[in-house]
């Protein structure tokens, strides 16, 4: 076996052993009532590599691993796009510190996101003949852009969450933003090689991929610590001071 093909199977083949132990340890603590779709997403993740392990080592080879994935790949975009919606859902329900203002401008840019979303997944080049591939894959990379927009509305919108870098969420979401910033990059590179795989593509992905595993680990297998949400008021002496300032300013 040649080192290319070494490397290539532990980083398809570790990830999702360690999926495993993240589903047993949301099953386990109970975190799996806060982020259902999350772990429906993992557990679909553990099925599907099974599935294309044994047609890999199987004689239907090529076409038939190429048309699983594929089904595979728009599947999964789905349950992703479902694990976003979760996450949203998450952090405006749960953060009382976003006020209307923040809440509408956060609204707005997932509305922005979506738009965007749209138009990549549309204008993607169909530079295969497949075009199950070509319809999944557009999809996939539509989700991609979603996945990206989340990681950059939690850094822009932290002082709205009051957001713990600890949280259970902050680390769902900083794996999968990760993941899909590489993704959106090596799937451009993919589409214009009008090939189904490229070594060097295929091994930056599955690493970034071991990557977010890891940090879904570290996050989710370890007791969330409990934040509060509430806003605490200014102190009266402060709004004194303000008032003062305010009326010295109107009387001038």
């Amino acid at each position: 076996m040649s080192v290319y093909s070494a490397v290539s199977y532990y980083l398809w083949v570790a990830p999702h052993l360690l999926l495993g132990v993240i589903v047993f340890g949301m099953v386990r603590r109970g975190s799996y009532r806060h982020f259902p779709m999350f772990l429906l997403y993992t557990l679909f993740e553990i099925l599907q590599f099974g599935l294309l392990f044994g047609i890999a080592q199987s004689a239907i080879r090529f076409q038939g691993y190429k048309d699983a994935y594929s089904i595979g790949l728009g599947l999964s975009a789905a349950i992703r796009f479902a694990v976003i919606y979760e996450l949203y859902q998450h952090f405006l329900q749960r953060y009382p510190t976003l006020d209307s203002p923040g809440r509408y401008l956060f609204c707005g840019s997932i509305g922005i996101l979506l738009v965007i979303a749209t138009v990549v997944g549309i204008s993607a080049p169909a530079t295969s003949a497949d075009p199950l591939f070509n319809a999944t894959y557009a999809m996939d990379r539509a989700v991609s852009v979603l996945q990206c927009g989340l990681l950059v509305s939690l850094f822009a919108f932290s002082r709205f969450f009051a957001l713990s870098w600890r949280s259970h969420a902050f680390g769902i979401a900083l794996g999968f933003g990760i993941f899909a910033s590489v993704e959106l990059a090596t799937s451009s590179v993919w589409l214009r090689l009008g090939a189904f795989g490229n070594r060097a593509v295929n091994l930056v992905t599955m690493a970034t991929y071991h990557l977010c595993v890891l940090i879904w680990m570290f996050y989710l297998l370890r007791p969330e610590e409990p934040t509060s949400y509430i806003s605490n008021p200014p102190p009266s002496h402060d709004l004194d001071v303000w008032n003062n300032e305010l009326q010295r300013l109107v009387q001038r």
